[in-house]
């Protein structure tokens, strides 16, 4: 599984991004076999979830994200997207993207994109 982020970039406050995850090199029932999430982690800061959609489409956010953030799966494209909007500047981060296949346990990540948020 190998995991490609894009659509960070530099947003003023209130602002709106769209952050997607492609899962290129891996055949469709290895994506759509697998649970995706967002994360993000900040300069000094832990990795934080900020959003997951399981196999069944279930969603979960984390605390920063409910009411703001929507996660989504296209099965057929084999991506994964994160619409941000009303982006803060605490939302500043590198946001990674994460793959969990559920037959096997391998947890794959992918190489962060850089949201930065100016007030």
């Amino acid at each position: 599984v190998q995991l490609q982020a894009s659509g960070g970039g530099l947003v003023q406050a209130g602002g709106s991004l769209r952050l997607s995850c492609v899962c290129s090199r891996c055949i469709l029932s290895t994506f759509s076999g697998s649970d995706m999430a967002w994360y993000r982690q900040a300069p000094g800061k832990e990795r934080e979830l900020v959003a997951s959609i399981n196999t069944n489409g279930i969603t979960k956010y984390g605390d920063a994200a409910k009411g703001r953030f929507t996660i989504s799966r296209n099965n057929a494209k084999k991506t994964v997207n994160l619409q941000m909007n009303s982006l803060k500047p605490e939302d500043t981060s590198v946001y990674y993207c994460n793959a969990e296949t559920t037959f096997n346990g391998v947890v794959s990540w992918g190489k962060g994109t850089l949201v930065t948020v100016s007030s």
